[in-house]
């Protein structure tokens, strides 16, 4: 099994969507004429890129290093992951008020979810192959 591979599919994976999630909001956009969903769109985009991008770094590391530890590394990651979206949704809220928060937090949501499902997806199947 290539790790490295697997690692670059799971990153390019994650931002094909990403990037259709995103599209998705531009045309909701669009089409309802809804302009308040930009900023928690890119917010959003931003957070699973990011996580999504340092999560396929330190699963190589550390499936290359020790995979004995992948068990309590894909634990670890699930509460990282939520903590980290925890502290974004304070900060948005800090940031634009509480007026904002019903539409950043459906949008941020719709992202988390879909990156989750594709996170738990993509990683049972390759702990079936090997």
């Amino acid at each position: 099994m290539d790790i490295k591979k697997l690692s670059k599919q799971y990153a390019r994976q994650e931002l094909l969507l990403t990037a259709f999630l995103f599209l998705i909001t531009l045309l909701v956009m669009r089409v309802w004429y809804l302009n308040e969903l930009l900023v928690p769109a890119i917010v959003s985009a931003v957070f699973t890129l990011v996580v999504s991008t340092a999560l396929a770094a330190i699963w190589c590391r550390v499936a290359t290093r020790s995979p004995q530890q992948l068990p309590t590394f894909f634990t670890a990651v699930s509460g990282f992951r939520m903590l980290l979206a925890l502290a974004t949704m304070f900060v948005y809220y800090l940031v634009c008020g509480r007026d904002a928060m019903l539409v950043f937090f459906l949008v941020f949501m719709a992202f988390y979810i879909a990156s989750l499902a594709h996170h738990s997806i993509f990683f049972a199947r390759v702990s079936n192959r090997s």
